[in-house]
């Protein structure tokens, strides 16, 4: 039998307009300003440079996708991809051309035209095509489109991706957050600094390392959106600090990204009319070992790290509960791709953590004898993250290994990554989709920038490749299990688990709905305010 994804590659997908999403309980109001908090500057205002929710949170609504997953629906998959700057797509010749047909009309915030020339020119530039005249400074997402051939514009409302073979995936990448489309008339390095969109919201002031505030694209293409007038993100760094100003109404929703279930449940504890959900986040904890490094190019070493990390104290020490282990991908029954907990529990580092420890030791007095190993665990300074590394370095020297804690600011941390300037790392890794071709092209593939720890494995790319091209369901699912059990085991990364997210709003915020990954769902056309 046919899966369903060939079904939609032979058939075609189409899809509608953007609106309406869903009937709404109450009639939506016009008006009003968002509070909303930053736990920092965001790094750039160039989604397409960037790797952090800090840059996509205030900087989503000033761009659009030509798709999008639905803001109104927690779940993410193929069947909620709803249009943007496209007003519908189809695949053609069995799956290997991707055709977008555009909205007319649409406005960049400077007034110039949108038109399929802005399309080719994001999208060559990612995948740094042949003959583009400017190329991103970082470019973590530049795999996502490896099997991108060609695009090509037969007029100013068409689009064509030619495919290598046909991928499926293609489009849950493109309804990603991180898939802004750019206008082609400015230069990147203009981009960073501004945010020219054709999104619902557009750039009003930002004073770094203060606040970033929009306000309403009066030429939006879709006819009553945005309801809000606009929105302020406003800088605090303290995450205390952040959950009083919320209590306190200052704030109308917390950070989507504060993982910090304690704080949460205390602030609904404080103030009973605040709304808590539970979410998922679609960001994976893990430990980075170099592997330019001469010690980690030992599996004995790589693997007694794993071994030394407690994984159920990972969850309380480190996260405070809000967290589940897994392995490369999001697990059930949060995600559709991950192993099941009885797989994963067989794995290096998921079993009882006595009987682990002493096997890390074991491990390191083979490799070393009586020397000990001495290392620096590098982590972003900000408490998300030295919360988990704290954990891994008394974890790391309950076995002998010599531990010290790095904290470096968000502006070096990606350069630094970027450049390997490290030993080990804690690190946490947010996947747009939840989908293996963005998780495994972007963070696992030999030469990928996102590919930190410089793992490279010709056999592990010829399965990545081959999972891609697999349309019927089953037998593309066994291939991506096949992949993450080899990536675990090869300590290409030290999965620790991942974040759940405890989401903090006041009740007069509407339809603000947490997906399951929080890259996705910062637009904001849909929401309101009830007051």
């Amino acid at each position: 039998m046919k899966s369903r994804i060939w079904s939609l590659i032979v058939c075609g997908v189409m899809a509608g307009l953007l609106v309406p999403l869903a009937a709404p309980a109450q009639t939506p109001k016009a008006g009003g300003t968002l509070i909303a908090t930053l736990n920092e500057a965001p790094p750039s205002f160039s989604l397409h440079d960037e790797t952090t929710i800090g840059a996509v949170w205030p900087t989503m609504p000033c761009y659009s996708n030509l798709i999008l997953f639905d803001p109104l629906k927690k779940q993410e998959s193929l069947d909620t991809i709803i249009g943007e700057l496209a007003e519908k797509w189809s695949w053609q010749e069995g799956g290997r051309n991707l055709v977008f047909f555009l909205r007319k009309g649409v406005k960049w915030h400077d007034g110039q035209p949108f038109t399929s020339k802005d399309v080719k020119h994001t999208f060559d530039t990612v995948r740094e095509a042949p003959g583009i005249a400017q190329k991103l400074r970082v470019n973590p997402r530049k795999l996502w489109y490896e099997n991108v051939g060609a695009i090509e514009t037969p007029d100013p409302y068409t689009v064509i991706f030619r495919l290598k073979h046909p991928q499926p995936s293609l489009l849950m990448m493109l309804a990603s957050g991180y898939s802004a489309v750019y206008p082609a008339h400015l230069p990147l390095a203009e981009l960073r600094t501004k945010c020219i969109g054709t999104g619902p919201f557009k750039l009003k002031e930002y004073k770094p390392g203060e606040v970033v505030e929009l306000v309403k694209n009066p030429d939006y293409f879709v006819t009553g959106r945005p309801y809000l007038d606009g929105i302020r993100y406003v800088v605090i760094k303290d995450r205390a600090t952040r959950y009083a100003a919320l209590q306190a109404g200052r704030q109308h929703i917390a950070f989507p990204f504060e993982i910090a279930k304690t704080p949460a449940e205390s602030a609904k504890q404080a103030v009973p009319s605040l709304v808590l959900i539970e979410a998922t986040t679609n960001v994976n904890d893990h430990i980075l070992v170099n592997f330019k490094r001469p010690i980690f190019r030992d599996a004995r070493v790589r693997r007694a790290v794993s071994l030394a990390i407690g994984r159920q104290g990972y969850i309380q020490a480190g996260r405070q509960g809000a967290a589940f282990p897994g392995g490369i991908l999001l697990p059930p029954p949060y995600g559709v791709w991950g192993l099941p907990a009885s797989e994963q529990a067989k794995l290096p580092g998921f079993g009882d953590p006595g009987r682990q420890k002493d096997e890390a030791r074991k491990l390191l007095a083979e490799a070393y004898g009586l020397s000990k190993l001495k290392v620096t665990v590098s982590t972003r300074a900000i408490p998300t993250y030295v919360d988990i590394a704290s954990y891994v370095v008394d974890q790391l020297r309950q076995v002998g290994i010599d531990a010290g804690l790095e904290q470096v600011e968000t502006g070096v941390w990606h350069p630094k990554m970027t450049r390997r300037e490290f030993e080990m790392a804690l690190n946490l890794t947010g996947i747009g989709p939840d989908d293996p071709d963005a998780n495994l092209y972007e963070n696992f593939k030999c030469g990928s920038a996102r590919n930190y720890s410089d793992y490279c494995n010709e056999e592990v790319d010829k399965l990545i490749d081959q999972q891609s091209q697999t349309l019927d369901q089953k037998k593309r699912l066994a291939l991506v299990h096949e992949i993450d059990k080899k990536l675990q085991l090869d300590g290409a990364r030290l999965m620790l688990g991942w974040s759940k997210e405890y989401v903090v709003m006041w009740p007069f915020v509407k339809n603000l709905v947490p997906h399951q990954s929080i890259y996705n769902y910062g637009r904001m056309q849909e929401v309101w305010l009830d007051k």
